[in-house]
């Protein structure tokens, strides 16, 4: 194992769960309760990285942030910030990679409340915001806990995006999945089976976790019917 790569893997999925969650609250949950005409094409601005093939992202990346862009030599030059082959510029890609799988499972939470019990608390004397905290946000946590769970197991696992932003500098860059193709190449199998059997557990533990929040949730909406 590969703990220093286990290291920044960790970091970079924790990091990455943090900055999308509460962006990724706010967006969800206007997708899910506005009618805006505009919306379907947010939708599929959102749905672009789940398409897309990660090294396409990874090459306009490279494009936009790299030192020969205008925007990247302005950023290395006024902020001393270098988000190429830095862990700073795996972070912005690992956030943009991984938005939809924040996103979609909160928004799904987020609709299947119905819009009554929203009007009754109103009624009650709840602000928009109180009704928020009060009475949405308790049960659509299943939806977030989905979300977290997608996204830590995704930034885990991704590799196209990593290896074109990143690239391997162990100990900044390198993570599980990127060591786990060094090993290969290198014909260590069984150094590469262990990194890749860990993954494969790690998926398997936030699947477990997505199914019994959704079933939770759908628990709770049959109990709101009845």
């Amino acid at each position: 194992m590969d703990y220093q790569a286990a290291r920044v893997s960790l970091l970079l999925a924790a990091a990455t769960a943090l900055l999308l969650l509460p962006p990724g609250l706010w967006l969800a949950r206007w997708l899910a309760l506005s009618a805006w005409r505009g919306k379907p094409l947010v939708e599929a601005l959102l749905m672009l990285p789940l398409l897309l093939p990660p090294t396409v992202i990874g090459f306009y990346l490279l494009l936009v942030f790299g030192q020969g862009s205008a925007l990247g030599a302005w950023l290395g030059s006024t902020l001393n910030l270098r988000l190429v082959f830095s862990f700073e510029g795996l972070l912005l890609a690992s956030v943009l990679v991984n938005l939809p799988f924040m996103v979609q499972p909160i928004q799904r939470a987020f609709a299947a409340l119905p819009h009554s019990l929203r009007e009754a608390a109103w009624v009650s004397g709840l602000s928009v915001w109180q009704t928020f905290w009060r009475i949405e946000l308790p049960l659509a946590w299943p939806g977030l806990l989905a979300g977290v769970a997608l996204t830590v197991a995704h930034t885990l696992g991704e590799f196209g995006v990593v290896l074109m932003v990143g690239g391997s500098i162990p100990g900044e860059t390198r993570t599980l999945s990127v060591a786990i193709y060094d090993r290969v190449q290198a014909f260590d199998l069984a150094g590469a089976h262990g990194m890749a059997l860990a993954l494969v557990l790690f998926s398997l533990l936030a699947l477990a976790l997505v199914f019994a929040a959704d079933r939770r949730q759908a628990a709770a909406r049959t109990l709101q019917e009845r």
